[in-house]
């Protein structure tokens, strides 16, 4: 099925050793219809030659930013924009660094510094590179944006005894990712309304110190923005963090557990719930007026009251939408505790995460979860916090046929 048919697709091949699969991904886009338009950065002629890759795109292969032929017209700019979606795969981390902190010192970083079209970047590198704090900024600063990402996958990499997350997503995926961005994309949840909580809870204890979570919200406003993509009204409830406000939807920001259950309460009725903020058990019975000050006489006496359990009051009450997931963050017996959430919660699935602090989960960009129903339990592989959130707005989808008005 010509998917892409007619599409202008200008793909930056940067420079590593998953540019090999650069060669597939144009077959691929070409086979949907797609017309591909090559860039390669100096980088990338080290690992496959530029005629390999014209032969397959049979397009004149870009990379010199001070072509005289192509430059006399400006051809950076023109490049730029005269595609619908410009792909960068492998997007390594320096192509990343670069654009994230708005450099251009060759054609394929000009480009994407002049692009006015959709950009979709397939990260490659090295775990550490991927796992470093700069890295991941510039992630982040990209994201902000408007950088669409697809991957990197977990996996083994090219150097030998390394494994990690880092590998480059299949050309498939890629392909897939761009259909999305270009195709009339499929609403399956249109006319649907969906809540999802999202980031911890802040209980205080005096007027500057609390008891929270160590939950970023990157999970749950990922999965809020993949499910508006898919068409849900969504309504996102969300305790303190500082990220990103998804696009889109409605957002509702507490503090605290008894506020983030009150806000849930008043947003139903809801056709379904995710429930993914960690939510802090405990609170303390009295707040004190004042801060509460060091006297010599030792640590002060602090009495804890249980928070409402958000999940088990919508999943057993009265107005319980058509389908209630929640998460379970776990750091021992991850699928024996999640089964038995599942029943004492009242949900239809829990996602069951291991967020012991060796696996970085809390605050880190990728998970690890295991969708945990009735019917069994599938273990999905280690990915970024989008790419689950993706895999369960198909899932979600899949139970919730859309436009159905409330």
């Amino acid at each position: 099925m010509k998917t892409l048919a007619g599409k202008r697709i200008l793909l930056i091949i940067g420079g590593g050793i998953a540019a090999y699969k650069g060669l597939d991904l144009i077959r691929r886009l070409r086979e949907r219809g797609a017309v591909v338009t090559p860039v390669m950065t100096r980088a990338a002629t080290e690992f496959v030659t530029p005629l390999s890759v014209g032969a397959l795109s049979a397009s004149k292969v870009y990379g010199d930013l001070f072509d005289r032929d192509d430059e006399h017209d400006v051809g950076h700019i023109r490049l730029a924009r005269d595609h619908d979606l410009i792909v960068a795969a492998p997007a390594t981390a320096n192509l990343m660094a670069m654009l994230a902190n708005g450099l251009a010192d060759d054609l394929a970083t000009a480009i994407l510094l002049a692009a006015r079209v959709p950009v979709l970047m397939a990260p490659a590198m090295n775990p550490a590179m991927w796992d470093n704090p700069a890295t991941r900024r510039n992630r982040d600063t990209l994201m902000g944006d408007g950088i669409r990402f697809v991957g990197p996958n977990h996996g083994d990499m090219a150097e030998r005894g390394e494994a990690g997350t880092g590998r480059m997503a299949e050309p498939l995926e890629i392909v897939a990712a761009a259909e999305e961005l270009l195709g009339p994309r499929s609403k399956p949840l249109s006319g649907r309304r969906v809540l999802v909580t999202s980031g911890p809870t802040h209980e205080p204890i005096d007027p500057v110190r609390y008891i929270a979570n160590r939950s970023s919200g990157r999970q749950g406003h990922a999965i809020a923005a993949a499910l508006q993509r898919l068409g849900a009204d969504v309504v996102l409830i969300s305790g303190p963090v500082a990220i990103a406000d998804p696009d889109g939807v409605t957002l509702i920001r507490v503090e605290t557990a008894r506020q983030m259950l009150a806000a849930v309460e008043a947003s139903l009725p809801a056709d379904a719930a995710i429930f993914v903020a960690a939510v802090a058990d405990w609170r303390a019975s009295t707040e004190a007026g004042s801060k509460i000050k060091k006297t010599g006489g030792g640590a002060p006496t602090i009495t804890f009251t249980q928070n409402p359990d958000i999940l088990a009051t919508i999943g057993h009450g009265e107005r319980r939408p058509d389908l209630v997931v929640g998460f379970a963050a776990e750091t021992d017996d991850l699928l024996n505790n999640g089964r038995v959430k599942l029943d004492r919660k009242g949900a239809d699935a829990i996602l069951a995460n291991d967020v012991s602090p060796a696996g970085g989960v809390m605050g880190g960009a990728d998970n690890t979860v295991h969708l945990i129903t009735r019917d069994g339990i599938e273990d999905w592989p280690t990915m970024t916090k989008e790419a689950v959130a993706e895999r369960l707005g198909s899932w979600i989808a899949a139970r919730l046929p859309g436009d159905v008005a409330r």
